[in-house]
């Protein structure tokens, strides 16, 4: 089993403020607004996510500053995933050295990773439409007919409809590296499952985030309360631009809603470790935030996403925004 025994790392810089979709014991519909010092100040106007998503980036950053003009929203409030509507999440894959190298050593056909990290296209694929994401301290899933299951921390740009990144979000797109090792055509199958993808609740305006080519990535894997997996990396490794990403996603697709891209992990344990039931997933991006999930095994703690119930949150870990 793979544990990283390093002293203590040094305090990575917080991000001030997120837009968030969120719901109060009395509203009856879910609000967005923007979570700042502790409270949420509502966005006026704004019916839903995608209705923010859906304006040009120089509007949606009035409306996101303006917002702390506004009365804070009352008593306590339940953060969601910052997605609704006809809002999607896609992935990006092999952008950092380090999965090459990890899809190389897991799988039965090497030299496809090889040749798509240094191709001119990237590999893009749908991960998650709004309704089946997960959020911060809610649970992530494994499948059960996989056996060797990781996390993947990622930087997530949050695009308006327009391909404009108004946004960063830190998502864990979950993965089976024993089917994706069997066979590249399994990607699918390896990559959607039920809570197979979880996003920080709320994102970090771009304009909060001065240089997202350099952000510090960290990782750690808690098991019975002790970690038994730590990593780091840095956004500098990425082998393509983030606006490259961007285009080839927006080039032959439309998101009246927006949607959410990670942009792939530079972390990849090695096939030594692999998640159990149980275990807890911190992610820390710098400037960007935090996400931590507990695993949980199959679909049935996730069925009910379908009809909007939120899936049972970890008793010991509150929303890291909260």
């Amino acid at each position: 089993m793979t544990t990283t025994r390093e002293p203590a790392p040094a305090e990575i810089a917080r991000p001030r403020r997120h837009v968030v979709r969120y719901q109060g014991d009395t509203d009856p519909e879910p609000l967005v607004g923007v979570l700042e010092d502790g409270r949420v100040y509502p966005i006026n106007g704004i019916r839903s996510v995608a209705d923010l998503l859906s304006r040009r980036g120089e509007e949606i950053a009035r409306l996101i500053d303006a917002a702390a003009e506004t009365a804070a929203a009352p008593g306590d409030v339940a953060l969601l995933p910052p997605l609704d509507g006809r809002g999607e999440l896609w992935c990006s894959g092999v952008t950092y050295q380090r999965s090459k190298d990890g899809r190389m050593e897991e799988s039965a056909e090497a030299t496809v990773y090889d040749k798509v990290y240094a191709a001119e296209r990237p590999e893009l694929f749908a991960k998650s439409p709004a309704w089946r994401l997960v959020a911060d301290g809610e649970p992530v899933g494994i499948r059960s007919d996989s056996g060797h299951d990781v996390p993947e921390p990622e930087l997530a740009l949050v695009c308006n409809a327009f391909g404009e990144v108004v946004g960063y979000a830190v998502c864990n797109d979950m993965s089976s590296r024993s089917i994706e090792g069997q066979n590249p055509v399994y990607i699918p199958q390896a990559k959607v499952f039920a809570g197979g993808c979880s996003v920080s609740a709320g994102f970090v305006p771009a304009g909060d985030v001065p240089d997202p080519s350099n952000l510090t990535i960290r990782m750690r894997v808690l098991r019975q309360g002790r970690e038994v997996f730590a990593e780091e990396t840095s956004t500098a490794q990425l082998a393509r631009p983030l606006a490259q990403l961007v285009e080839y996603l927006f080039r032959p697709l439309d998101f009246p809603d927006g949607v959410i891209l990670a942009t792939g992990t530079g972390i990849v344990p090695h096939l030594d470790f692999a998640l159990a039931d149980g275990d807890l997933v911190e992610i820390e991006i710098e400037r960007v935030g935090r996400l931590a999930n507990t695993v949980l095994v199959g679909k049935d703690p996730f069925t009910g996403l379908a009809r909007g119930e939120r899936p049972a949150a970890h008793a010991d870990h509150a929303p890291s925004y909260a």
